[in-house]
């Protein structure tokens, strides 16, 4: 039986788009250039790690643009897939750490002197997708000074609108009272938490079964926060773990830092709102 299926299997000859070419194997396994030497074996898992984080985080922008492609164009149910398929990923991101754990402490110290000043602080794909998200920062500016292409793309994200901005154009467009100071706002600041919009999120959740589709999007957004703030909190503690308070690579706080971010969040109106529902009327 077996030996009938590979005699069905096509023979490539060098011109034949194979697995190989498709995927561009040999380059993908040609970029885990180590720099310790003697190679320390554990060099290679942190650099695989990273290298799939930077991967995935190219996808969750790529749904991230989808949405927001489906938002201007009115179209929310298609949304609501790709959102599930970024919390899915944000889990995969979450299960990644429990794999750098494997790594012990003086395993990490034996290259980690190799990385300065590289660190995770620099990836702007990250930088990026904060932005998407609504964390505007232009200060991130700074560390990229040196890469002009980069640069431009950090200074062009800034300027578009967020995922959530794309929301509340979306909202209005259906007839929802969302503030002017709202849609209007400066596109490469922060936003900011706007009562009135609070107000809007708790007629919807106390009248979901009105406006379903919205609803489950504002809970596909909450996951998205949540799934955030658990990775966050994840890293901190595996820095943590691995280096203890002590400055990472970078000249970052190290662990100090990662803690700070753990107080960020993406849709503080979503998060508001539970405190009105809380209360009955």
């Amino acid at each position: 039986m077996e030996r009938a299926n590979e005699d069905r299997l096509i023979q490539p000859d060098e011109k034949t788009l194979t697995y190989d070419k498709y995927l561009k194997i040999h380059e993908l396994l040609s970029l885990q250039q180590e720099l310790s030497e003697p190679k320390e074996h554990d060099e290679t898992l942190f650099i695989i790690i990273h290298q799939s984080y930077e991967l995935w985080f190219k996808q969750i922008l790529h749904e991230v643009l989808r949405c927001q492609s489906l938002l201007d164009r009115d179209e929310i149910l298609p949304v609501l897939r790709s959102m599930k398929r970024i919390d899915t990923i944000q889990k995969v991101l979450i299960q990644k750490v429990d794999i750098l754990e494997t790594m012990a402490p003086d395993e990490f110290n034996r290259f980690r002197d190799r990385l300065n000043p590289a660190s995770g602080f620099q990836s702007h794909q990250f930088r990026i997708l904060e932005y998407k998200l609504g964390l505007k920062n232009k200060g991130y500016f700074k560390y990229h000074q040196h890469e002009p292409d980069t640069l431009a793309k950090l200074e062009k994200t800034l300027k578009e609108p967020s995922l959530y901005d794309s929301f509340f154009a979306f909202l209005a467009r259906q007839g929802y009272q969302v503030p002017e100071e709202v849609l209007q706002r400066d596109l490469t600041q922060p936003h900011q938490a706007n009562p009135k919009v609070v107000d809007i999120f708790e007629d919807i959740y106390r009248n979901h079964l009105n406006h379903y589709e919205i609803y489950s999007f504002l809970e596909s957004l909450v996951d998205l926060d949540e799934q955030f703030t658990i990775w966050r909190y994840r890293h901190m503690l595996m820095v943590s773990r691995m280096i203890g308070s002590l400055t990472g690579t970078g000249g970052s706080l190290g662990a100090k830092y990662l803690a700070t971010t753990l107080e960020k969040t993406l849709f503080p109106e979503i998060w508001n709102v539970r405190n009105q529902l809380g209360v009955k009327k």
